[in-house]
């Protein structure tokens, strides 16, 4: 069972299923914009006088550009000046190229930090811009500030539970009627969570196979006492649906060996 919002569960659905899996989509999360355009207008106003602009996911992206074009701000012409374009991931990097844009650095750690650590002086003294979710990381902007960044963090969308819920889907998946469950996201985690309750998770841990797309998110599941028993080797959707691949064909071999 796949925990992810539709809109970005696709690629991990074909993965998933290219290795012969049955795949059930119970959404944790959803998106919508935020509840005040106010700060985010503002800084698009002002795209030109930033240095570099940081995407860390493909929804960062697409609020981003759909509100400048709702503003009837041009972006093109950041792409003659020297403001760097930096993405989390290959995801988000194409993203950004779907719409246009040239990508200048790609983090290869495939996280927010990783991407500070990687540009390293080069954000020290320069204006950069950070469109992210309410419920962001604190520790990238702080490693941002200490990298000297002169930061505008704005919130370009909100993360939150799902309007509606398949309570049939859930009831399944507590009565143990999956082989695994997927988070991508600490917030996917806590919903699901909520619905449930905290014991009956750590409880469902026990015997159901819980899967992490990151260490984030893993430290999430295990704070709140679950078990994590697959976790991908970096934080995307092919190598978490490898990670759960891996993780049964070995299952099966103990079981032929056995």
């Amino acid at each position: 069972m796949i925990t992810r919002a539709p809109e970005q569960a696709q690629e991990m659905i074909h993965a998933l299923e290219a290795f012969g899996a049955e795949v059930l989509l119970l959404p944790m999360v959803e998106f919508a914009p935020p509840e005040d355009w106010h700060e985010l207008d503002d800084a698009l106003r002002k795209l030109s006088g930033f240095d570099a602009i940081l995407f860390l996911s493909r929804n960062a992206v697409r609020y981003i550009f759909n509100r400048s074009r709702e503003l009837g701000i041009k972006c093109e012409p950041l792409q003659s000046s020297n403001c760097l374009i930096a993405a989390v991931g290959p995801g988000t990097a194409q993203a950004i190229a779907l719409e246009g844009w040239r990508v200048d650095c790609v983090a290869k750690g495939q996280n927010g930090e990783s991407l500070v650590k990687e540009l390293g002086s080069r954000l020290a003294g320069k204006r950069v811009m950070l469109p992210r979710s309410d419920r962001g990381d604190e520790r990238l902007s702080k490693a941002l500030r200490a990298a000297g960044a002169e930061l505008t963090e704005v919130i370009a969308y909100r993360t939150t539970a799902p309007v509606t819920m398949d309570l049939g889907l859930l009831a399944r998946v507590s009565g143990g009627g999956v082989d695994a469950v997927i988070f991508s996201s600490p917030s996917a985690f806590h919903t699901f969570s909520d619905c449930l309750g905290e014991s009956a998770v750590v409880n469902l841990s026990t015997w159901i196979h819980f899967a992490a797309i990151g260490p984030t998110t893993a430290s999430a599941i295990r704070g709140a006492g679950a078990r994590v028993e697959i976790e991908a080797a970096e934080p995307s959707a092919s190598a978490l649906a490898n990670a759960v691949a891996m993780y049964y064909q070995r299952q099966a071999a103990r079981v032929r060996l056995a």
